[in-house]
């Protein structure tokens, strides 16, 4: 059976449910979405419109409509808060690097593991979405062509 919480109430709008559904403590903290969630992010039924993010539509409602191509970023780094002032605006890949992800990470790196700058003249010009650290690249190039040299005295392939 479902939560009392949950029962289709006619004539409710859907910030009348959101509010239902979000713990507010304060106007400064996290306001949590206690309905359901989907990868920790809130999820409320829009009639005529299926399932939308909480945050989103909370946002929508008290704040301003989302520019298209925007993501919301939540600066509390609370997927279940839906308090517009934890919320802003961003493009997707603003919202990657701000994140704790792989991509935020290694974005983050200044140096190489091995201590050498991660910029300007020391990256190696590469299609592969990661900097390559051209100290190390050389390294690696000059003790592969030692061992080519070495096979090859020794008569190897």
């Amino acid at each position: 059976m479902r939560p009392s919480s949950h029962k289709r109430i006619p004539n409710r709008t859907v910030e009348q449910c959101l509010r239902d559904l979000t713990h507010i403590k304060s106007e400064d903290e996290c306001w949590i979405f206690g309905g359901g969630l989907t990868f920790g992010y809130g999820s409320l039924s829009v009639p005529g419109k299926g399932m939308k993010r909480a945050h989103r539509i909370a946002y929508e409602l008290w704040v301003r409509p989302i520019p298209d191509g925007l993501h919301l970023d939540h600066l509390c780094r609370n997927r279940a808060c839906v308090n517009p002032k934890h919320l802003e605006p961003v493009t997707q890949k603003e919202n990657t690097l701000r994140g704790e992800g792989f991509a935020a990470k290694n974005a983050r790196k200044t140096h190489c593991p091995k201590g050498h700058e991660l910029s300007g003249d020391n990256l190696v010009a590469s299609k592969l979405p990661w900097r390559i650290c051209k100290t190390c690249k050389y390294a690696e190039n000059r003790a592969y062509q030692k061992t080519l040299t070495k096979r090859a005295r020794l008569g190897g392939s």
